[in-house]
């Protein structure tokens, strides 16, 4: 009877998800219809990947954005780094205006390894042969495992409150149960909670909240029109898993590395960047009163260290 009970409990759990109703979002636009003048696409692996270019010449910046961010997030960086050589900036297919892909077989979109392939293969398509990559919090690993992929493309990298050792994605065992039918059936309304507690989680990713202006709020805001923003999100938070190695591997690489951190980040803790560089033997800049993201509340001061980083009196 205790048998029967448990298996009767089992099918319950495994069921219950499944039978919650997920409705869909309304009054989404497909992502071209968000575009704006300076928005360019083009298809890479099969998907519409969305991204920006500047400049011409070298160095190439290949700007790798964080998480629930988008190309918006490097607006203050852009045209200053135009004036040195040539700027390239996409969104993840989780996030901004890039397609936000259903389903796939063999190749996953979303996986670390595809978003690594995507980068190459913008690379390719737009005939860059080697990047200087800046990477802002999960736009660092990212940076990282392209820098292991392909070395041969990397000339150096800037990393920019990384998560790489810290909060740097799930355990193995843990994505693999939030890719099961029963979760990724309800992970689309898990996400959109975010939706209502953005403004919070962008307060304490900068040092002076007072600074997000409604322009800025507006910017973050809009990706979460577009087609399935909710489903893309979740895929990226089940497949984004943990490379314990990721940071010793680096250290053996010997690329040159620059470790930017605000002295008030509160997402990333500025004493793991200061420790990840003194690993990675990199060069560091801590920004006074600055938060997370350095390139948006101090880019001043993020351009002069990246401008003595890559261009050394």
């Amino acid at each position: 009877m205790s048998l029967i009970v448990c298996l009767a409990v089992l099918g319950l759990l495994l069921l219950a998800p499944l039978l919650i109703p997920v409705p869909e979002i309304g009054g989404t636009l497909p992502t071209d219809r968000l575009a704006d003048p300076e928005s360019r696409f083009i298809r890479l692996h099969g998907l519409q990947i969305h991204y920006r270019i500047a400049g011409q010449g070298e160095p190439v910046y290949l700007l790798l954005h964080g998480f629930a961010a988008s190309v918006f997030s490097w607006r203050e960086i852009m045209a200053p780094l135009a004036e040195q050589g040539t700027v390239i900036a996409f969104d993840r297919p989780a996030f901004g205006l890039s397609e936000k892909p259903l389903r796939w077989k063999h190749w996953n979109p979303y996986s670390s390894s595809g978003e690594v392939d995507i980068a190459l293969a913008l690379m390719d398509a737009l005939g860059v042969g080697q990047v200087v990559v800046i990477g802002n919090s999960i736009g660092g690993t990212l940076a990282a495992r392209l820098a292991l992929q392909a070395p041969d493309r990397v000339r150096s990298l800037i990393l920019v409150s990384p998560a790489m050792n810290w909060r740097s994605g799930v355990p193995h065992w843990l994505g693999w149960l939030l890719r099961t039918p029963q979760f990724n059936h309800v992970g689309p309304l898990l996400v959109r909670a975010l939706r209502s507690t953005g403004l919070r989680l962008a307060h304490r990713a900068w040092h002076d909240p007072g600074l997000i202006t409604p322009q800025i709020q507006a910017g973050y805001e809009l990706p979460l029109r577009s087609r399935n923003w909710d489903r893309g999100l979740w895929n990226s938070i089940a497949c984004s898993t943990y490379a314990p190695d990721l940071v010793a591997r680096l250290a053996d690489l010997g690329k040159p590395v620059l470790v930017i951190t605000g002295a008030d980040d509160r997402v990333v803790p500025t004493k793991a960047s200061v420790a990840l560089a003194e690993t990675l033997n990199a060069q560091l800049t801590v920004i006074p009163l600055c938060g997370h993201i350095a390139q948006e509340e101090c880019p001043e001061a993020f351009l002069a260290a990246l401008q003595r980083f890559v261009e050394p009196a």
